[in-house]
């Protein structure tokens, strides 16, 4: 972490997080983009922030980078407050948006140089930096070529590589895949991985549900500015509930039997048993650890023969949907406001 010549600043860094917000508020008009945003990012980990068009996302990210001033509250980025320390806490975060923000007259290595520059890097460090970015990222070979002649994901990035110049300790990554094919995502995804696994923490905001499940440890759904869920992937999918027990018999032609032998228990919900032919299957909603107990137990006392059995957690699709209360597709639902 670097500081500013001449600057002593006194601060309690966390030991356990890197961005602690508490009650953050942020008004545009009469608009109240964020309503007292609490959250709390662990060093070395992945935050993965969701929620439907206009829910406060950017604004939350560009808060917590000091592009804008929150009206109330609290947020203190690898122990600095951004409305106390900004100038110190931009030399210590990284931040990618939702569109590559590079000079595309500039080259490739013409765009990390200046990054460096600019971040009070040496001449020579800053070259060093530029280059070692540059392989990282397997742009090497496009390091002198304009920007412009970039394709969306050499642009996407070397957006990521400018945003790593730094080093920076805390990254902001608003959306980064958004519009890349499905090979280039996965670099992506890679490299944040990387990231992380050498101590970067990293926020994500993004619109792919495959994408949180894939690189967040925890998760945040924000929506008209307040937090109405948070906790891990499984922890909010066993929250929303929905969970089928999937049983197939070694012998197919007893699935209807096996149906009417639940229905005739009286337990709650097992009325419910769905019996699919297609794939050999009876699916039975699930609501408790000791109803699914009861049901294999009472398959078994019957005399069934189970070839497989297993448990089925609702999508994180579904999740959303449920948590948020939206009716249309989670690509429509979650595309994230354009903050004035």
């Amino acid at each position: 972490m670097s500081v500013a010549p001449g600057l002593v600043v006194a601060m309690t860094r966390s030991h356990t997080n890197a961005v602690e917000v508490r009650g953050l508020v942020k008004h545009f008009g009469d608009t109240k983009a964020l309503d007292g945003v609490d959250l709390d990012v662990r060093e070395g980990t992945v935050l993965g922030v969701l929620g439907p068009n206009g829910a406060g996302k950017t604004t939350l990210v560009r808060c917590l980078s000091t592009l804008l001033v929150p009206d109330a509250g609290t947020a203190t980025v690898a122990g600095y407050d951004v409305v106390k320390h900004p100038r110190q806490l931009r030399r210590t975060i990284g931040l990618t948006g939702q569109y590559a923000s590079v000079d595309e007259k500039l080259s490739g290595f013409e765009n990390l140089y200046m990054i460096g520059r600019l971040l009070d890097l040496s001449r020579a460090d800053a070259r060093h930096r530029a280059d070692e970015m540059l392989e990282r990222f397997s742009l090497t070979d496009a390091a002198k070529r304009p920007a412009m002649n970039y394709s969306g994901g050499m642009r996407r990035r070397l957006d990521l590589a400018a945003s790593m110049i730094g080093q920076p300790a805390v990254l902001y990554l608003d959306e980064p895949t958004t519009g890349l094919d499905p090979r280039t995502r996965n670099e992506v995804w890679d490299e944040v991985q990387r990231m992380v696994s050498e101590g970067v923490t990293v926020l994500l905001t993004t619109q792919y549900m495959e994408e949180a499940e894939q690189l967040a440890s925890e998760l945040t759904v924000v929506d008209k500015g307040k937090v109405i869920a948070k906790g891990g992937v499984d922890e909010l999918k066993a929250k929303v509930g929905g969970r089928t027990l999937k049983v197939r018999p070694v012998d197919p032609d007893q699935l209807p039997a096996m149906a009417a032998a639940l229905r005739e228990t009286g337990l709650d919900g097992v009325a419910g048993a769905t019996v699919v032919p297609d794939e050999g299957a009876l699916y039975v909603p699930i609501l408790t650890d000791q109803q699914l107990t009861a049901v294999v137990s009472l398959l078994g006392a019957r005399g069934f023969g189970i070839a497989h059995i297993g448990t089925h957690l609702p999508s994180l699709d579904e999740v959303f949907l449920a948590i948020t209360g939206q009716k249309t597709t989670v690509s429509d639902a979650i595309n994230e406001e354009v903050a004035a």
